[in-house]
């Protein structure tokens, strides 16, 4: 199912208006439930509840704000979870706490009105137009209180066209340690051919920015040169990156800086406001699809800011397949002077690695 086609850029403002409020409350709502872990912990007897929470609430915010914005848009959407195990006995504490949550930003709301809104993503095949959305990404980030993202995109034909990444726990201010836990956090927008921005919608966010203002500041990636070291993040997890590998890939550039660890797809964020030069994501195992959700909105944030972003082979993320990156492998991000080099130095590893 499709939308109708929106008209140039006042239909570009108000797509960006409303994946920015949509992202800004989802993010409201997660750290609500991360303030009650322990309590939310115990009612479902279940340690990894909270995190459950949190997805299906965000989930559910974020459909909800678009629905309301754009009412005149079909809001098909792909999205990570569905309401399979809350419509079961065995999930009845668990959307009660939901409903809960979402009521922190959208009171009133009932347990009908909270499936029906987590039911819709569902809704889209990621082949026309629709939003894909990863409601907490950084699971593990999200549970030990470091970096998790809120990840909207909308996608056009397998193109990716507007991004919001809601960071809630990464720091605005780009000199401050990213493992860090920031009280504020971080909400970017990005839109194809218009650039990247850090957007601050309390200061009067008009649309998508075309300069720096008191509401937004824009992106740009981190030049590199030859004979540099480079600063590369990686994912907090082994089993998501082959960390070995990349770290002998850094080697080839001289004496490698420590990489900078974090959840989710913050790490494209960093990227892209010059924190590091590169993002890797190498696959651990044959096989292993990405999904869409986990990299549509970082990747156009990175692409706008001015780097290149792809697989491990050097190919242009394909998102016009579905729910799955069914023709990449693993991830490269990173400043265009550098993106062919990281290609060849993964080449030349794994060929090294037999």
């Amino acid at each position: 199912m499709s939308s109708p086609s929106p008209n140039a850029s006042t239909s570009a403002d108000s797509l960006a208006l409303a994946a920015v409020e949509a992202v800004e409350r989802a993010g409201r709502v997660t750290r609500e439930v991360q303030r009650r872990l322990a309590e939310i912990a115990a009612t479902a007897k279940d340690d990894r509840s909270p995190v459950t929470v949190a997805d299906f609430a965000a989930q559910a915010v974020v459909t909800m704000v678009l629905r309301r914005r754009l009412p005149s848009l079909v809001h098909a959407l792909v999205a990570e979870e569905s309401t399979e195990l809350l419509r079961t006995p065995a999930g009845e504490a668990l959307l009660a706490a939901t409903v809960e949550a979402v009521r922190a930003v959208e009171p009133g709301v009932d347990a009908q009105a909270t499936l029906d809104a987590i039911a819709a993503g569902a809704s889209g095949d990621g082949k026309a137009r629709t939003w894909t959305l990863d409601p907490v990404d950084g699971t593990k980030g999200f549970l030990r209180n470091g970096q998790y993202a809120i990840a909207l995109a909308r996608l056009e034909d397998g193109q990716v066209t507007l991004a919001a990444l809601g960071c809630p726990a990464l720091p605005s201010d780009p000199a401050r340690e990213v493992g860090t836990p920031d009280p504020v956090g971080s909400l970017f927008l990005a839109a194809r051919g218009r650039g990247a921005f850090e957007v601050f919608p309390d200061r009067g966010l008009a649309g998508v920015p075309d300069r720096d203002s008191t509401a937004a500041r824009r992106l740009s990636a981190r030049p590199w040169a030859a004979g540099q070291p480079v600063t590369m993040c990686e994912s907090v997890e082994s089993g998501h990156s082959d960390q070995d590998l990349s770290r002998r890939m850094m080697e080839r550039f001289g004496p490698p800086a420590p990489p900078l660890r974090l959840d989710s797809q913050a790490k494209y964020a960093v990227v892209a406001r010059g924190q590091a030069h590169a993002y890797l994501r190498l696959p651990t195992r044959k096989g292993y699809v990405e999904r869409i959700w986990d990299h549509a909105a970082g990747s156009l944030l990175a692409t706008e800011a001015g780097c290149l972003v792809g697989d491990v082979d050097g190919r242009p993320l394909d998102f016009g397949h579905g729910r799955g990156l069914e023709r990449n492998r693993g991830v490269t991000c990173a400043s265009r002077e550098l993106f062919p080099r990281l290609i060849e130095a993964y080449a030349e590893a794994t060929r090294a690695a037999g």
